[in-house]
């Protein structure tokens, strides 16, 4: 957070969001001029985001104002001389803030980032059932059973149960069943492969806890006690926390993380926690909208604590076993990284170096997959624009003017556009080439797209153009995998 200084007339005002590398880098700088900054953070306050980008032109963060001088991002600030620095910093230490200056949140108190306590706690309502799945773990009920040629670990069959149940909670016949039942459906238990999944079979059909799932999702090997949440609650819940905690382990300059700190969080103990209960979350009832804000949220998240739990990927094979192997079990059903972009946002379509769609015709994740892709998701999932959104969690209740937002903070940059009018050419993130049937699926349909998605701007004007000057040259800039670890 930057440092603020009470003696000047006049302020700073810088509008940001919590884990932006590019705001803690400009406040850094900021906070070592001795005058008053304020931080707005857009996040908190999305009602400011229509009045900021109508004074700046620009989506994304941050929006540097000395007074009501607009300075522009932190790469504008970096580049000013001291001269103009100087200047500016002596308009904010004589010069009373003026009537046009760009706008704070009423109440003062929430201008500045809140840091996350060490000793916030998530509370939950606990689940009925919770406790006799914990008694059944410490049980010699759970281990390995055969079926077939199979050996299934960590499972029991559907008899073992009803006999456990019986002896120890005193049940008659009926009662385990419907418990059996009942541990099914609330998605404590799954079927083994090849054992039926709806009904509880009372029998030799086996089972296993759902956080003995064998994938090794990075949110098993604990009981989801807690009642189950609404899936978009929860997942913005998660998205919130993480990204808190990512900004917290930024390096002064806003340049590197350090994930090694952060994985030793008693905050991120708590994250861990919480993302064992989207085991059991209820995903077939999500509407477009909240499936949309839930499985992007979950997926960023998904991404650092993958991050966390097994370091960046820093070559290409690295990077195909992370988006391939990372994964949470959601709602009784494993999700990869892969699983979340384009089997369920992608409208399960082949990712990038895939064979096959994410999910056949019977796999029950189907049901969950967005009918049709959704192009704008692509400027959501982990953006690695050098200008980030002014949106980092999404909400469903205005999720497609949230994505909007982001894909035209996206286009504002030059890593992801670049329009040269006097050669007719225009080279775009690769992106755009990795998922072309998306937008359109030549490049005509592409150019028309970008155009349509970015906010007015000069860029836009000769984008305009060369797109109706005839013949374009379009070609692909670099993609920067580099990792930003401290470690």
């Amino acid at each position: 957070m930057a440092e603020t200084v009470a003696s000047a007339p006049g302020r700073v005002t810088v509008y940001s969001i919590t884990g932006c590398p590019h705001c803690v880098q400009a406040k850094a700088s900021l906070g070592r001029l001795g005058v008053p900054v304020w931080d707005v953070d857009m996040g908190r306050h999305p009602e400011l985001r229509v009045k900021v980008k109508e004074l700046t032109g620009r989506s994304t963060v941050p929006q540097i104002f000395f007074n009501s001088v607009h300075v522009g991002g932190n790469d504008q600030l970096q580049k000013l001389t001291p001269e103009e620095l100087a200047r500016l910093v002596r308009l904010v230490k004589e010069e009373p803030v003026p009537a046009d200056a760009p706008p704070i949140p009423e109440n003062h108190s929430d201008v500045s980032e809140e840091p996350v306590e060490a000793d916030e706690e998530f509370e939950c309502e606990k689940d009925p059932l919770a406790n006799m799945v914990v008694e059944l773990k410490r049980s010699d009920v759970i281990g390995s059973q055969r079926k077939g040629l199979s050996l299934y670990k960590n499972s029991f069959s559907g008899a073992q149960l009803i006999g456990w149940l019986q002896k120890e909670r005193g049940m008659a016949t009926a009662e385990a069943r419907e418990t059996g039942q009942g541990l099914l459906e609330k998605k404590y238990m799954v079927a083994v492969s090849g054992c039926g999944k709806g009904e509880f079979a009372g029998s030799d059909s086996l089972y296993r806890l759902m956080e003995h799932d064998p994938h090794s999702a990075l949110n098993t090997g604990q009981t989801a006690t807690c009642k189950p949440l609404q899936a978009a609650e929860l997942s913005t819940i998660l998205r919130e926390m993480i990204l808190k905690l990512f900004s917290e382990h930024l390096s002064a300059d806003g340049k590197c993380v350090d994930y090694k700190a952060m994985s030793l969080s008693p905050v991120f103990e708590r994250y861990c926690d919480l993302a064992v209960q989207l085991q059991r979350v209820e995903l077939l009832s999500l509407s477009r909208e909240e499936k949309l804000a839930f499985f992007i949220n979950t997926y960023n998240a998904l991404v650092i604590h993958g991050h966390l739990r097994l370091g960046a990927p820093t070559n290409m094979w690295q990077r195909y076993r992370f988006f391939n192997y990372v994964s949470y079990l959601i709602g009784g059903e494993v999700f990869t990284l892969q699983d979340i972009e384009n089997g369920v946002l992608r409208g399960n379509r082949k990712g990038v170096a895939q064979l096959l769609r994410p999910f056949s015709k019977t796999d029950p994740r189907l049901q969950v997959a967005l009918p049709d892709a959704e192009p704008l998701i692509h400027f959501a999932l982990n953006c690695g624009a050098k200008g980030c959104p002014p949106i980092k969690t999404y909400t469903p209740q205005d999720i497609d003017s949230q994505l909007r937002t982001a894909a035209e903070a996206f286009l504002e940059n030059d890593d992801a556009c670049v329009v040269d009018s006097g050669k007719g050419e225009v080279r775009l993130s690769q992106i755009f080439k990795w998922y072309k049937a998306d937008f359109g699926g030549t490049d005509e349909k592409l150019l028309n797209w970008v155009l349509e998605h970015m906010s007015e701007s000069s860029k836009k004007s000769s984008l305009q153009s060369v797109v109706t000057g005839g013949k374009v040259r379009l070609s692909y800039l670099p993609y920067d995998w580099s990792t930003n670890s401290s470690h």
